[in-house]
């Protein structure tokens, strides 16, 4: 058995000025044959689990490019054209293939292809012909419709958020794709769509239960090979952004039918109950420093990078600095040039640095202030899942009685690595605010007292009725309070 695996993976946020070039991914890319095989790349778990298994004699495996960058704005024309013959030039040297694994993200747009997931995976259906198998690994916040399913034989997604289940995962998807290769197996496809976009946590009770009933379906239901929850990614202005669940049967279309409008059903249900509330910023601060027992982590969901923000907003510390707060932690803050001054200051100096508030509006006023450089990391990192995400240079710098983390990479806060990098020990502070809406939870949930949301005045609209969309499909909940869900594939 012969397969060809690939990558491509970003997530756009139609609603901010950050454009991502072809020297984004190319930054970002893995060179056919150079996936490390000790640990997992982000981006390329899906290769890292398939060169695991090829390893060990499965089948065959013929490598491909693995492209990521970070969420942002569209992806421009020529970078995806040029990133989709690349992937498309190897298949054709690496024919005849049994089997194609791609690891898409399935939230990304391009200029002029609103479906860019879609129309990668139909040339590569025009290469490979029709028999040949087809599976896709998805991020959830992504898209599913019928153009990607028509021509992928089998799509399995992470069920995680944060999202620590993407090795296990691409490992459920080379089962299903080496058996239906096999001829063991024969994916009938059901898709329920909710007409609803919500944030999805699966730290919370409410989906965590629910998707604990997806794992005991799976493994419990002789005929259901796959159930995965669609959760969209609100930020995408698409006619095939909603809430959606893809049951994966074999060969029990009804079966899966019913099963897919049962748990979309259950999920529409569950409706304004799966998001945590946001503070404003005056509130969270006066919870977090009032609390008994720390440290209390704050996220705040309108920075976060990883939707597309530049996380280079300073409200929440502007107001911080304004209150005198003490031992509180803030990161991270994306500003390459402070994070430059800083480095070649030295730890220890004390410089005046304008930091933040550059890239738009909603990134609030730079602050200036009189720093001190406590920290610096020329290559930091985060631990995301089993991977690690690069942020590029680190430093620490101390206004008053609060550390700031400044990175030269735009990212969100994954880990404690963020701050133990550069010498902060979180756990010894009352209070830790990070740009994040909910990966940050497998890092900072296990220490933190308590966990709060803070609206930080950041590009991320949380209220959902009040985006700007343009091509989404109505009626969509919260826009629309009666919005109904049907089975639409």
């Amino acid at each position: 058995m012969k397969i060809y695996c690939a990558g491509l993976l970003t997530e756009t946020n139609c609603f901010v000025n950050l454009p991502t070039s072809l020297d984004t991914f190319l930054k970002g890319r893995i060179l056919p044959g150079a996936c490390p095989v000790d640990a997992p790349a982000v981006g390329a778990e899906l290769m890292f689990a398939a060169k695991r298994r090829a390893a060990a004699g499965e089948f065959e495996l013929v490598e491909g490019s693995c492209f990521r960058a970070s969420p942002a704005g569209p992806t421009s024309t020529q970078a995806y054209e040029m990133m989709r013959g690349t992937l498309c030039e190897e298949l054709r040297a690496a024919l005849p293939v049994d089997a194609v694994l791609l690891g898409l993200h399935g939230g990304m747009f391009a200029y002029r292809y609103p479906d860019t997931e879609g129309d990668l995976i139909a040339h590569i259906r025009g290469v490979v012909g029709p028999d040949v198998v087809i599976g896709v690994e998805f991020d959830p916040h992504c898209i599913v419709n019928a153009q990607r399913l028509d021509n992928a034989d089998i799509v399995v997604l992470y069920k995680e958020y944060p999202h620590t289940d993407i090795v296990e995962q691409a490992d459920r998807l080379i089962d299903l794709v080496t058996r239906a290769v096999a001829g063991q197996f024969r994916p009938a496809v059901s898709l329920f769509d909710c007409r609803q976009v919500d944030s999805y946590p699966t730290t919370g009770p409410a989906m965590r239960r629910f998707v604990d009933k997806l794992k005991d379906i799976e493994n419990a239901d002789g005929k259901v090979e796959s159930i995965s929850l669609v959760h969209g990614f609100v930020y995408g202005d698409s006619p095939d952004l909603s809430t959606r669940l893809l049951v994966i049967t074999n060969d029990a279309k009804d079966h899966g039918d019913a099963l897919a409008t049962r748990l979309g059903e259950e999920l529409i249900a569950l409706r304004g109950q799966t998001a945590s509330p946001l503070l404003d910023i005056d509130a969270a601060i006066d919870q977090a420093m009032g609390a008994s027992s720390a440290p209390v982590v704050i996220a705040d969901p309108t920075d976060n990078a990883g939707g597309g923000a530049p996380s280079d907003n300073t409200d929440v510390l502007a107001r911080l600095i304004e209150r005198k707060s003490s031992n509180v932690a803030v990161g991270p803050i994306w500003d390459p040039g402070a994070v430059r001054l800083c480095v070649d200051s030295g730890v220890g100096a004390s410089i005046p640095l304008r930091l933040g508030g550059k890239v738009a509006s909603t990134s609030g006023v730079p602050l200036d202030c009189q720093v001190t450089v406590t920290g610096a990391q020329l290559q930091s990192w985060q631990v995301f899942g089993s991977s690690r995400v690069p942020a590029g240079e680190s430093v620490a710098i101390r206004i008053g009685e609060i550390d700031v983390v400044l990175t030269s990479e735009r990212t969100q806060a994954f880990s404690i690595d963020l701050f133990s990098h550069v010498g902060i020990d979180v756990q010894r502070k009352q209070a830790v605010f990070l740009k994040s809406v909910n990966h940050f939870m497998a890092s900072f949930g296990p220490i933190a007292s308590q966990v709060l949301y803070v609206n930080g005045g950041g590009p991320l609209q949380r209220d959902y009725a009040k985006l700007p969309y343009r091509h989404v499909r109505r009626p969509l909940w919260p826009i629309d309070e009666r919005a109904k869900g049907s089975l639409i594939y």
